[in-house]
């Protein structure tokens, strides 16, 4: 079976960082288009990262030069390194498989994107 599993959440300060994991299992995520959204006060889910195929990356404007996407084929595991995190990027991170690149919300849980099953970040002091 299919499986994204998530880690790596956890609550820290302002200026903190985190690195979120995401394993899959059941498929490669060598050729898939990888994607970490985070759920918004509206209960969508918008596209804060991806990195696709041809491993071109994509990032919110909100997160741009602070958080860093990888992913590792050997572990099939995608990361997100979080840097000077803030009180607003508080919010459940999903990881998902079949994420379009570019900016956009969607309904968490939409049939077009496989989803893991989300980490809660908490940023506040």
């Amino acid at each position: 079976d299919m499986q994204l599993m998530e880690s790596g959440g956890g609550s820290v300060q302002p200026g903190g960082s985190l690195r979120l994991s995401c394993t899959a299992s059941g498929f490669t995520i060598d050729g898939s288009e990888m994607g970490w959204y985070r759920q918004t006060p509206g209960n969508g889910c918008e596209l804060v990262s991806g990195i696709s195929s041809d491993d071109s990356t994509y990032y919110a404007d909100s997160v741009k030069g602070r958080f860093t996407i990888s992913q590792d084929n050997e572990k099939n595991t995608v990361y997100l390194q979080m840097n000077s995190l803030k009180p607003e990027d508080t919010a459940v991170y999903y990881c998902a498989a079949g994420a379009t690149m570019g900016p956009s919300i969607v309904l968490c849980g939409a049939p077009h994107v496989f989803w893991g099953q989300g980490t809660q970040v908490t940023v506040s002091s």
